[in-house]
């Protein structure tokens, strides 16, 4: 398997830029090449490397050609326009993907690199311009093992864990999902502290005790979802019933300072098509069973049944 050392980094903006400086500092061959021409002139004076006045020149001789760009519309540019990296990059290179982009365009973009002989890569990343300064960004990577391995010293230079997520498409299907959720969470847990401000709870205490109740090992994904849900145990002691008025009581009391509150109603009613559907007496991680039937699959460790 032949080393990586000549790469092209493509997006020299606020994540792209220390990523690329990581790999120079590791001994990588490094061609940028930005839109925004002085980007990278600046970028080649204070860290190193050589700026490509053109993607196809930033292409010639790199054996893997990093895009680190806006969204997927972006990236086919970078990549198959008729003067872009593709048109370039000699057969055996790998163009790796480190956006966060559609998986179904990324599934495209790899068929047509691939009639050229290129291989290709999605490998978002997590943790933002803070962990890309520090290189301890957390790579999710999705395409073939054995080209993954190959470019994993590279990753590696940028980041301090690579998740190895499956088929080409599957990191940037997971990157989405984990933003999902993340976004989810963050607008519930500020939803209900506003509630809990005009109920007139202090903020300190909102927090300390939601965090407490929350997160760590009460964290719904460590406490519930792992060990109720995908081992199928169901027997967390607490009923659907019994959650599903807890939610109402809250979405109520949310009800209570206005029609301002979206999300409250929308669980509550979640919580209560699954009390009817599945049973009040039902343990309440049992819900997972009401989105099973709606999505056609089954959470279950161990994959998909």
């Amino acid at each position: 398997m032949t080393a990586i050392r000549r790469v092209s980094f493509i997006g020299i903006g606020n994540m792209g830029a220390p990523m690329a400086a990581h790999l120079i500092e590791r001994g990588f061959d490094v061609t940028v090449f930005e839109i925004r021409g002085d980007a990278a002139r600046d970028f080649v004076t204070a860290r190193g490397g050589r700026a490509a006045a053109s993607l196809a020149q930033a292409g010639r001789t790199a054996q893997a050609a990093i895009t680190m760009l806006p969204d997927h519309a972006s990236v086919r540019q970078a990549l198959l326009d008729s003067e872009g990296l593709a048109s370039a990059l000699a057969p055996g290179a790998i163009a790796i993907d480190m956006s966060t982009c559609d998986p179904r365009a990324t599934v495209s973009i790899g068929a047509e690199l691939a009639q050229r002989g290129i291989g290709y890569l999605d490998a978002p990343v997590m943790g933002g311009v803070v962990f890309a300064k520090d290189a301890t960004l957390d790579i999710l990577a999705g395409g073939d093992d054995a080209q993954i391995e190959q470019c994993m010293p590279l990753l590696m230079a940028m980041g301090r864990h690579v998740f190895r997520c499956g088929p080409l498409g599957s990191a940037h299907a997971l990157k989405l999902l984990a933003n999902y959720v993340n976004a989810s969470t963050l607008i519930v847990v500020l939803e209900a502290m506003v509630i809990g401000r005009k109920f007139g709870l202090d903020i300190g205490t909102m927090t300390d005790a939601l965090v407490s109740m929350c997160c760590g090992r009460q964290h719904p994904l460590e406490k519930k979802v792992i060990t109720q849900v995908l081992t199928r145990k169901f027997a967390t002691g607490m009923t659907l019933g019994l959650m599903a008025k807890d939610v109402k009581l809250a979405a109520d009391l949310a009800g209570a300072f206005g029609d301002n509150s979206p999300l409250a109603g929308c669980v509550r009613q979640i919580w209560a098509d699954a009390a009817e559907k599945i049973g009040t007496e039902a343990d309440h991680t049992e819900i997972v069973k009401l989105l099973e039937a709606a999505i056609g699959v089954k959470l279950e460790r161990g994959g998909m049944s």
